[in-house]
């Protein structure tokens, strides 16, 4: 039984599925999801291909969530081993994916079939959201199938996420919620003009300095029991001509927000514009809202996942909403409970990605024990 969920592991790292590629992975998946019953559709938008593959037709609906593609690897020479090769050492599995996020994709096959295999009764139903644009620009993946399903009032109960959520141990860290991501595209305009003569320009730099200095110590909200308190950064700045004579005509930058449930995007832009007037800029800012935060606190969920931790590892799990954005941001909105539990994270996207070959067997016996709580008759 243990060595099913490394060899499936194995399987999806050769399959060379970078951003948005899927490279056959979900056909890999659905072949073994059909083998156990499951209706399965393929729906492509655009560049993407994404899987929805369910079991049953009208009970409350428990899903796996996750991604098939992958980060690029980087340069290939300062890899160990051919990242789409996977390879075992010291008791690691190395390849790209391997942590985020084939081995809970596998991990999420073998313990269905699995639990299956001792309950053929149901209380529920069990479906798989996959996609192959969570690395990417996150247009036509989740977002889509969501639209698609919500459009058919196909609704979503209890949502897990296999995203790498862990730290030290597997487990010791589930996700259940995420800050919101909004960010600002904003130009602060001037007059070009020769360095020396200040009065025949306007320098765009000197006029946004002031306020780029309060929007970066303004306090936007305290955060609460559940969240940090939200951050602003700027992540891009650029301005000149490439002289060092000639005073700019604009400068662009680029600057985010990570948010908690404190505050809405809609009010964080207010609080941005008035800033800006307030300094009298002459300025264009565009918006986009890359996802807005979510928050599942208690339910029957996170107490399926928090016993499960304690029943595999024999130690309390930390509910945590830190970290980036996952997919689980368009899923959350539906109304659907939603976690993220995966493996440790401190290699993803890096090179040499790998994941514990043990951690493989334990994230298959805490999904299986979830199914259990949830789905079993």
């Amino acid at each position: 039984m243990y060595n099913d969920v490394l060899a499936l592991t194995e399987e999806l790292i050769r399959r060379q599925s970078v951003t948005p590629e899927d490279a056959g992975c979900q056909q890999l998946m659905a072949e073994r999801l059909q083998a156990v019953g499951f209706t399965t559709e393929s729906m492509f938008f655009e560049d993407t291909l994404n899987l929805w593959a369910r079991r049953g037709t009208g009970k409350p609906l428990f899903c796996f969530a996750g991604h098939t593609d992958v980060v690029p690897t980087g340069p290939l020479d300062q890899w160990t081993s051919p990242p789409f090769e996977p390879q075992i050492r010291d008791g690691y599995l190395y390849g790209r994916g391997a942590a985020d996020m084939k081995g809970s994709l596998a991990a999420m096959i073998v313990a269905t079939e699995r639990f299956l295999s001792k309950h053929p009764q149901l209380n529920a139903d069990i479906a798989f959201l996959i996609t192959s644009d969570e690395e990417g620009p996150f247009i036509n993946g989740t977002k889509r199938v969501i639209e698609v399903l919500e459009a058919r009032q196909e609704k979503i109960t209890w949502c897990l996420v296999g995203e790498p959520s862990s730290t030290k141990a597997i487990g010791d860290v589930i996700k259940n919620g995420r800050r919101g991501s909004l960010t600002g595209y904003l130009t602060v305009k001037g007059i070009q003009g020769h360095v020396a003569y200040p009065h025949l320009v306007d320098n765009p730099i000197h006029k946004a300095a002031p306020a780029l200095a309060e929007l970066a110590s303004t306090e936007w909200d305290q955060g609460n029991a559940f969240f940090p308190a939200t951050s602003f950064q700027i992540s891009n700045i650029h301005a000149g001509t490439g002289a060092t004579n000639v005073v700019p005509g604009d400068v662009t930058l680029t600057f985010n927000f990570r948010y908690s449930t404190e505050v809405t995007a809609e009010q964080l832009q207010q609080r941005v514009l008035a800033i800006l007037d307030k300094h009298q800029l002459k300025y264009e800012l565009n918006w986009v809202l890359n996802g807005l935060p979510f928050l599942t606190d208690s339910g029957a969920l996170v107490a399926a996942a928090v016993h499960a931790v304690d029943k595999v590892q024999g130690f309390a799990t930390s509910l945590e909403t830190t970290g980036g954005t996952s997919d689980g941001r368009f899923i959350a909105p539906t109304g659907a409970q939603v976690l993220e539990l995966g493996p440790c994270n401190g290699t993803i996207h890096k090179i040499d990605e790998c994941v514990k070959v043990a951690d493989l067997e334990l994230l298959v016996q805490m999904y299986e024990l979830i199914l259990e709580q949830l789905v079993a008759a």
